[in-house]
């Protein structure tokens, strides 16, 4: 008996490391297989002695004592009870999630969709795409907002998480240089890897969990982030689909006001081609053609229209300046207004 004590002591000493630990940023993918199989076994003692009335004192004033030590050792501290036990693994989950120093290569073995999670009960199995088989398994009675059918819970999961560990380190007064680099920390290398880190933003800005400070504030911080980031977020306008950019734009001001900002850039970078008759990008990698453009603002306008009387104006002016010829092909703004007031 004292030796199973002394694991179940070892766990909860575990889980706290896992969620309030800088030490997490040395696990690597065997550390994190053995920390969920002792999560496995804490499981399997409540199982065992949840109806043992003698076992379980016992249990519970070993916990006692653990949870005294660990909150001197860590603020904030949460106790962990027998009755904790028996979703152990799923402590262990969230504590590492939450845990802003949690590496982005235990993220990638967490959220791994190529290889399947083993279900094989045995130990120190494999954890790759723990993750993505929750969501497998949940997906199907969960009904999301509008990213569902484009990506997936994973995204939605992910927006939430990058949420917590941003509200987590705002919490306990992180530098701006750490928060950055929690958030660039979700862009993946490889290809595709930037288009599903625009999903995963979008996904974060328009989590409804709450509606606390706490929220607002992460949710800001990463609104900032973007507008410094501007490759980013003219890709995310231009890969997102329009009724996902418009749900953004209005839920946030900053959003609107940015995504506004990114369409007169792509205007301004047009030239009027005699060959295919059409204003098209003058650089090589086309974003966006004119006619999507128009869309975009016309969108826009729908979804906002007290923003309409003020672009118009804007573009008016942005008009008059290339001389006010009412004839096409000489002034892109021009030919905007008359493409957006037909």
């Amino acid at each position: 008996m004292e030796a199973v004590l002394k694991s179940l002591s070892s766990t909860a000493e575990l889980l706290a490391v896992a969620a309030r630990s800088s030490a997490v940023e040395q696990w690597d993918k065997q550390t994190l297989s053995r920390a969920f199989h002792w999560a496995r076994y804490c499981e399997h003692l409540f199982s065992r002695f949840h109806n043992n009335t003698t076992i379980k004192r016992v249990m519970e004033k070993q916990l006692e004592l653990t949870n005294e030590s660990l909150r001197a050792v860590f603020p904030r501290y949460t106790d962990v009870c027998f009755k904790d036990l028996f979703q152990c693994q799923h402590l262990l989950l969230m504590g590492l999630l939450k845990n802003p120093d949690l590496p982005i290569s235990i993220m990638k073995i967490l959220f791994d969709t190529v290889s399947p999670v083993n279900t094989q009960q045995s130990d120190y199995q494999d954890v790759t795409g723990f993750c993505s088989h929750i969501i497998q398994c949940k997906s199907a009675c969960k009904v999301l907002s509008p990213l569902t059918d484009l990506s997936g819970a994973d995204v939605e999961v992910q927006g939430a998480v990058l949420m917590e560990r941003l509200e987590d380190l705002l919490s306990g007064g992180g530098e701006a240089s750490r928060r950055e680099h929690i958030v660039n920390s979700f862009l993946q290398e490889g290809e595709g890897a930037s288009g599903h880190f625009c999903l995963v933003i979008a996904a974060a800005l328009l989590t409804r969990k709450n509606s606390n400070a706490s929220q607002t504030a992460a949710q800001d911080c990463l609104l900032d982030w973007l507008q410094k980031e501007q490759n980013v977020l003219q890709q995310m306008c231009s890969a997102l689909p329009t009724t996902l950019i418009i749900d953004l734009a209005k839920r946030h001001l900053k959003c609107r006001d940015a995504y506004c900002d990114v369409l007169k850039k792509w205007a301004s970078s047009m030239e009027y081609s005699m060959s295919e008759g059409e204003w098209v990008q003058a650089n090589t990698n086309r974003t966006v053609s004119f006619q999507r453009l128009t869309e975009h603002f016309l969108a826009l306008f729908a979804a906002c229209p007290s923003l309409r009387e003020d672009v118009e104006k804007e573009l008016n002016v942005l008009n008059i300046s290339d001389g006010d010829f009412d004839v096409r092909g000489l002034s892109v703004w021009g030919d905007l207004l008359s493409a957006i007031n037909k």
